[in-house]
């Protein structure tokens, strides 16, 4: 069995969101002038989920179309990864 990350009170710590931790990475990678059809957001089911549920995502942030989903306009390919990034497709 894998052992699970623990607070000092000996409760689970808390993954950060992985709208928040995105959010920055999408943002830097603009900034640094990668345009977004060039991004995969590669998620664990986990985080997909997550990314789903989290109230603080507003719905312009978030959209499901012709069977994508996309945060902030960057496609999302969920699961069959053992951790979620954010990948710089090659042109």
């Amino acid at each position: 069995m894998a052992a699970s990350s623990k607070s000092l009170e000996g409760r689970p710590t808390p993954k950060p969101q992985p709208g928040l931790m995105f959010r920055a990475a999408i943002e830097k990678a603009r900034a640094d002038g990668v345009d977004p059809s060039a991004l995969l957001l590669k998620l664990t089911l986990g985080d997909v989920a997550r990314l789903k549920r989290d109230p603080s995502i507003s719905t312009a942030d978030i959209s499901f179309a012709d069977g994508e989903m996309r945060y902030l306009g960057v496609k999302v390919a969920q699961g069959q990864v053992e951790a979620s990034a954010l990948v710089i497709l090659q042109a």
